[in-house]
């Protein structure tokens, strides 16, 4: 039986205090899965862990930044064959104060941040250029407007 579990988190790092938003993408180190591939931040969600938590989590272990504000997008589904089991990647964007000097852990080797479109092209899978699409789309104007009580989780 394939198995559905909310088991990880997607969170797309901002840095709002420019004339335009710049984004975080991370790339891949060679001895990891997806070796070379850019994309967002990503981890698992740990047992008793709430989706929201983990995405503080890896936030902090995966770049060394914290959230100045935290918001819930939307759940994309993924199906990891050798598994079995349909994955659901809950997905925040986090906006962070300047100067966003990350620190990159053993995952990735390097990191850059670029402008929405840019960074759009850089990601590698077609669900992160979607969720950075409705990033924009929803928080454009730097909060949520009137879903932001829906949407803001810190």
């Amino acid at each position: 039986m394939t198995h559905v579990v909310p088991g990880v988190v997607d969170v797309y790092v901002i840095r709002p205090y420019r004339a335009a938003w710049r984004v975080l993408t991370l790339q891949r180190a060679f001895d990891t899965r997806c070796p070379g591939a850019w994309e967002s931040v990503h981890g698992k969600i740990e047992a008793n862990e709430t989706p929201e938590a983990a995405a503080v989590r890896e936030l902090a272990e995966e770049t060394g930044l914290q959230a100045e504000r935290l918001y819930n997008v939307s759940v994309q589904p993924f199906y990891l064959h050798l598994a079995n089991t349909i994955e659901l990647a809950v997905v925040f964007a986090a906006f962070v104060r300047e100067p966003g000097v990350v620190t990159t852990g053993i995952e990735h080797q390097a990191h850059e941040w670029l402008p929405v479109e840019l960074a759009r092209k850089r990601f590698i899978w077609p669900r992160s250029r979607a969720a950075l699409e409705d990033i924009v789309t929803l928080l454009k104007r730097g909060h949520a407007g009137p879903v932001e009580d829906v949407l803001r989780v810190l």
